[in-house]
C-alpha cells in the first residue's frame, strides 16, 4: 500500500485548514445545494446554465474538502525546538537581501499546504526555500528561479 504524503505545517497553518474545512462543511456546501435545488425548479436541465455552474461549484467544493481533510489527517506540526536554532529551516523566518544592492525581503519557510506567497509565505518546496534551507546569517546563496539564477546573502533568521 502506498504511503500518503505528510504535509509539514505550524500549529497555526492546521488551525486555518480546520476553519476552511468547516466553513465548507457547515456554510458552503449548504449554500450548494440550496443553489441546485433552485437551479432544478427551473424545469429542463439540458440547458440549465444555473444548474451546470452549481454542479460545478458542488464537486469543487467536495473535491476542497476531501483534500483538506487529507492534508490536516496527514500533518505533520512542525515544533517550535525544530524552528529554533541559527541555521534556516521549516519554519524559520528568513530576511535577505539580493546583490548586489536589492531590498530587503523576508520570507516564512511554511509546508506546501500552508503556503501563501501574498502573506510571505513560501513553500519548502519552492526553488528559493531550498536554496536558503540549512544556511546561516551572512551566508551567500545563489538561488535557481524560474527567471534565471539570483543571488541573495542572508539578514536574520528567526
Amino acid at each position: 500500500m502506498a504511503t500518503e504524503k505528510v504535509f509539514p505545517m505550524t500549529q497555526a497553518g492546521k488551525e486555518k485548514l480546520v476553519q476552511e474545512l468547516e466553513y465548507l462543511k457547515s456554510v458552503k456546501r449548504k449554500e450548494v445545494v440550496e443553489r441546485i435545488k433552485i437551479a432544478r425548479s427551473f424545469g429542463d436541465l439540458s440547458e440549465n446554465s444555473e444548474y451546470d455552474s452549481a454542479k460545478e461549484e458542488q464537486a469543487f467544493v467536495e473535491g476542497r474538502i476531501t483534500t483538506l481533510e487529507n492534508m490536516i489527517r496527514n500533518a505533520k506540526i512542525i515544533a517550535e525546538s525544530e524552528m529554533a536554532g541559527d541555521s534556516v529551516s521549516l519554519g524559520s523566518s528568513v530576511t535577505f537581501v539580493e546583490l548586489p544592492d536589492g531590498e530587503e525581503e523576508t520570507y516564512s519557510i511554511v509546508g506546501s499546504a500552508e503556503a501563501d506567497p501574498f502573506e510571505g509565505k513560501i513553500s519548502n518546496d519552492s526553488p528559493i526555500a531550498k536554496s536558503l534551507l540549512g544556511k546561516k546569517v551572512g551566508d551567500q546563496v545563489t538561488v535557481q528561479t524560474p527567471g534565471g539564477e539570483m543571488n541573495v546573502r542572508i539578514i536574520s533568521i528567526k
